[in-house]
């Protein structure tokens, strides 16, 4: 029988106040300070069961009395804290403010959020830093994973980079479900980039067909909702993926900057020889309504070589002036 393995769904912890926790764990603090003294003074006045008592009990809470500090969090605007209670997940605090929680959960973060990556605040102590380590961040955020080499529909080696905007919306997911949900995020986008960028030619003659260059927001929308369905394992949301960078590889550029040169040359002849035939025929077509002159079907084919020459010519025409018969 398979074994499946198992994926965690994030559920929100609710819990009390810190200032109320704090303020009953400081008047346990005192008044076992006070059961102390109290118990030492019956000692001295040979009360001993109840003097026993009282400094036995303060004694105990002046003992473990700062365990409950272990469970003060203080929690900042689109941050998350993933808790654990002996290996068994109980929850995500995800408020703002200052609550308490139980004192033996443990955080736990994944190994992403290492403390070398972290910069700590001027001044914050060990402490501080350990436990912004294991903090999740719920901004959004970007990821750019560089400029690689892909080859497009029609085989041509390209440069294309990709910009990803996520952000992490199920923290259990990203924790549990994954080991790095960064790296995975970063082996995902680049494997998406790839499968899209070989559906479409870099470029087309065809005005039709979809291209990498001239169909960005297509191109976009399949990077999104392909890469979000890859990485829901890891409770990430992709907000937005854009292609930053698209050019030709270095060994084709030459040829393909000249290829690009010579159709561009080819659809301006296009429509500078439509523009010249049109012109010519409408120079024939008021010749013969105002009956300026009689053209043979001779002469009509010479002017239109020449109104075709000094039309689609690259220089200016040079006239030349006939002061004899035309025949």
């Amino acid at each position: 029988m398979e074994n499946k393995p198992m994926v965690y769904e994030e559920k929100e912890l609710k819990p009390i106040s810190g200032w109320a926790m704090l303020f009953i764990t400081l008047l346990l603090y005192l008044g076992a300070l006070a059961a102390v003294i109290c118990g030492a003074c019956m000692l001295e006045a040979e009360e001993n069961a109840v003097g026993m008592a009282l400094l036995f009990g303060g004694m105990v809470w002046l003992s473990v009395g700062w365990i409950p500090f272990m469970g003060l969090k203080v929690m900042r605007p689109n941050e998350a804290l993933v808790l654990t209670l002996f290996g068994k997940y109980i929850g995500t605090l995800k408020k703002e403010g200052f609550f308490f929680v139980n004192p033996f959960s443990s955080a736990v973060a994944p190994k992403s959020s290492v403390i070398s990556e972290i910069n700590p605040v001027v001044g914050a102590t060990p402490a501080q830093v350990q436990q912004m380590a294991r903090k999740l961040s719920l901004k959004t955020m970007t990821h750019d994973n560089g400029n690689q080499k892909i080859n497009d529909l029609s085989g041509n080696p390209i440069i294309v980079g990709i910009m990803v905007t996520w952000r992490v919306v199920n923290t259990a997911k990203a924790v549990f479900n994954v080991e790095n949900f960064k790296s995975f995020l970063s082996i995902q986008a680049d494997s998406t980039l790839r499968d899209i960028a070989r559906l479409y030619p870099y470029d087309s003659t065809d005005s039709d067909e979809k291209t990498l260059r001239g169909s960005s927001t297509e191109v976009s929308e399949k990077l999104k909702a392909l890469l979000q369905e890859r990485v829901e394992v890891a409770g990430l949301e992709i907000i937005e993926a854009r292609i930053t960078h698209l050019a030709y590889a270095q060994e084709i550029a030459a040829a393909m900057l000249q290829r690009q040169q010579a159709t561009a040359i080819i659809e301006a002849r296009q429509k500078i020889v439509d523009g010249a035939v049109g012109m010519v025929e409408m120079a024939l077509q008021k010749l013969s309504e105002s009956n300026v002159c009689e053209l043979d079907e001779e002469r009509k084919a010479q002017m239109v070589s020449n109104l075709l020459v000094v039309l689609c010519g690259n220089k200016d025409a040079q006239p030349i002036v006939n002061s004899g018969s035309i025949y």
